[in-house]
This record gives C-alpha cells, sequence and structure tokens, in this order.
C-alpha cells in the first residue's frame, strides 16, 4: 500500500528560480531537496516518491496493455459477422470432427478483430432471425444440399438489408444457389436490366427458371439475359430471364487448382500471393451463369483445362456481394491459411463499407 504525504513548502522554494543572491547563478530547489543532506537522497526522494512510482506503474501498464493489444490486431470496434453453415456432416471429415463454419470462425477470432456469431439451418428460426441480422454488419454463407429449406421471402429479406447498406453477403462454394445469393442475383439482375432506361416509362416482365435448381447445357441461352421492345408511344417493356445461378460442369476430382490474382490492389487480394495452388478441389466451369460482376478478383484454372472466376464482386443498391468459389466440405480449403487470409480481408473490407455508408446516411439526415 503506498503512503502519501504532503510536505510543506518553504518559501520561494515551490518553483525554480535564480537566487535573489546577486550574482549567483543557483536555483533555489524545491522543497523536497531541502529535507535532505546528499544528492542521493534528495534524488530518492523526489523522484522515486510513491506519487511518481504510482503514476510510473499506471503508465507501464497501459504502455502494456496497448502493445499486447496491438500484438493481437485487437479492436475497440470489431467486425460483426455472422456464419452461416449448413453444418454438413461430412465436414467433419475434412475439419477435424469440427464443421467447417467452426474453422472459420476460429480463424477470425483468432484476431480479435471480429465478433463472431456462428449459426445454422437446425438453430432457432433458421439461424435468421431479426436480432441475427440486425447484429450483423456481414454474413458469411455456406450452404449445399438444404438450399430449399431458406424461402425466397427470406433471402428477400436478406437481400433488403443489402441494398439498404445495412448488410454484406459472402457466398462460399455450393452456396451459388443459397437462397440470399439466388435472390441477391435477382435482384442485381433487375437493377440492371432497368438501369438504360430509367428516364424512360418502362415495364418489367420476369421469367423464372424451368425448375429451382438444374444444371444449365453449354449450349443453352446464358442468363440472366433480357429481351427489350418498345411501344408506339415510347414505352419500353423489358423481358428479364432470370439467373440460373449454376454452371455447365463440375468434377470432384480432389485434384489441384491454381488461382491466379486479377486485381492485386483490390483490399480483398491484399497480401495474397500473386498466384497459389489449393492441392484439393472440386471442379467448376465458366460460364457461371450470374449477372456481370463490377469485379472479378481471382481465376481458378486446372490441368484438365477448364477454369472459373473464382472471385466476384457484385454492388447491389448500397452494398455489396462477395462470391468465393472454393469450399467443397470434403477438402480442408479453410484450414488453409491463403483462403482463410481472403476470407478475413473481404469481411473487414466489407464491412468498411457498411459503415462507410452508415455514416453517410446519418449525415444526411
Amino acid at each position: 500500500m503506498f503512503e502519501f504525504r504532503h510536505l510543506e513548502k518553504e518559501p520561494g522554494t515551490a518553483t525554480l528560480k535564480r537566487s535573489e543572491q546577486k550574482g549567483s547563478s543557483t536555483f533555489a530547489q524545491p522543497a523536497c531537496f531541502m529535507q535532505f543532506k546528499t544528492i542521493s537522497e534528495k534524488r530518492a526522494a523526489c523522484f522515486y516518491s510513491p506519487m511518481v512510482v504510482f503514476l510510473i506503474l499506471v503508465l507501464a501498464s497501459s504502455v502494456a496493455h496497448n502493445a499486447v493489444a496491438t500484438e493481437k490486431g485487437a479492436t475497440s470496434d470489431p467486425v460483426r459477422v455472422v456464419i452461416w453453415d449448413e453444418r454438413q456432416p461430412d465436414q467433419k471429415k475434412a475439419y477435424g470432427g469440427s464443421f467447417l463454419g467452426e474453422a472459420i470462425a476460429a480463424h477470425l477470432k483468432s484476431s480479435r478483430n471480429f465478433d463472431v456469431r456462428l449459426q445454422g439451418l437446425d438453430d432457432a428460426r433458421q439461424g435468421l432471425d431479426e436480432t441475427v441480422l440486425d447484429f450483423a454488419e456481414v454474413i458469411i454463407w455456406w450452404g449445399h444440399v438444404r438450399h430449399s429449406k431458406i424461402t425466397p421471402e427470406v433471402g428477400k429479406k436478406i437481400v433488403q438489408r443489402i441494398q439498404q447498406g445495412r448488410l454484406s453477403l459472402i457466398a462460399l462454394h455450393s452456396a451459388h444457389w443459397a437462397t440470399p445469393f439466388v435472390e441477391g442475383m435477382n435482384a442485381k439482375s433487375r437493377q440492371e436490366a432497368i438501369a438504360p432506361f430509367k428516364d424512360r416509362k418502362w415495364s418489367l416482365a420476369e421469367i423464372p427458371l424451368r425448375t429451382r435448381y438444374y444444371l444449365p447445357k453449354l449450349a443453352e441461352p446464358q442468363t440472366p439475359r433480357t429481351e427489350v421492345s418498345e411501344t408506339n408511344d415510347g414505352a419500353v417493356t423489358i423481358k428479364l430471364y432470370l439467373p440460373n445461378c449454376c454452371f455447365p460442369a463440375y468434377a470432384d476430382r480432389g485434384t489441384p487448382s491454381q488461382l491466379k490474382v486479377l486485381q492485386p490492389a483490390h483490399p480483398i487480394a491484399k497480401d495474397i500471393p500473386a498466384q497459389f495452388e489449393l492441392p484439393q478441389t472440386e471442379m467448376y466451369a465458366d460460364p457461371f451463369q450470374v449477372p456481370k460482376p463490377d469485379a472479378v478478383l481471382f481465376e481458378e484454372s486446372w490441368k484438365e483445362g477448364e477454369s472459373f472466376r473464382s472471385g466476384l464482386v457484385w454492388n447491389l443498391g448500397d452494398g455489396k456481394v462477395f462470391y468465393f468459389r472454393p469450399g467443397h466440405e470434403t477438402y480442408p480449403i479453410y484450414r488453409q491459411p491463403i483462403p482463410l487470409k481472403i476470407l478475413s480481408n473481404a469481411t473487414r473490407w466489407l464491412a468498411e463499407q457498411t459503415r462507410k455508408k452508415s455514416k453517410a446516411l446519418a449525415a444526411e439526415k
């Protein structure tokens, strides 16, 4: 326990000033110096008094705390991210008994820059109740065989938040058919179809897919696509064929793929090697039937000759969607540092965009 004592000051010694004695070059000494005879005693009294020691300890503690926080990358305002995982049992074979979403969560939590929640189809309200969506700045979504369990109405609710700039979506691998991603691509298709005619009178007729999920043939017409006709009064009718959100070929060969960074200056590609290999993958082959991306970040290829645009970004209203192709459940893609780094970059960047939009909206009010 520190003991604090008040030392009475002698007149004229509270501050350092020149002595009244003519010709003297000495300074009047502080009161603490006058209690002792030797230099060492004076130094001990003034520089190692209990109060000074206490302040030094407080300062040292603060510096040490900040150093630890910096070393671990901690932040006082972490990104709020929800990892929504279908939780297929096959994932546990590749992830040491854990689910794929748990592996991603462990990585994000390790930096202390992210506030992470794990949700899934079997949770209450399919892990997508209002409190979850209100919490999230970014949703990372992985699904495969139970996409239809999420209704289009739920998907549209998520997309509405994206369009409002309140949320961003990262869709992984087979989440190309996840309901929020499909509804997002539908909304993007509408946005692009209408854009050239926004200053004219127009009407939009949507042509749905013949069935919700099917593998398109390479020779069949691409989706999304539009057919535009004009009436005598100058009005425009737009026929929009909604996107399939799939591709003509895939193969679960478990062979390596080579990825090339196409936009190294993009924040999602920060500190990612110009080229890298994933040792085991499932192959997807372009063309991917989705709206034209606003950015293509990665290209993936296989020695058998196929290729795929494996990192795509779309601007959707005031929000964004990012699709990253790797992530088949039987290969430990998200135990590897480069894919995990890409997800960290993407999650951080998307949250930054959401926050910028929120600040802009607040400034307008």
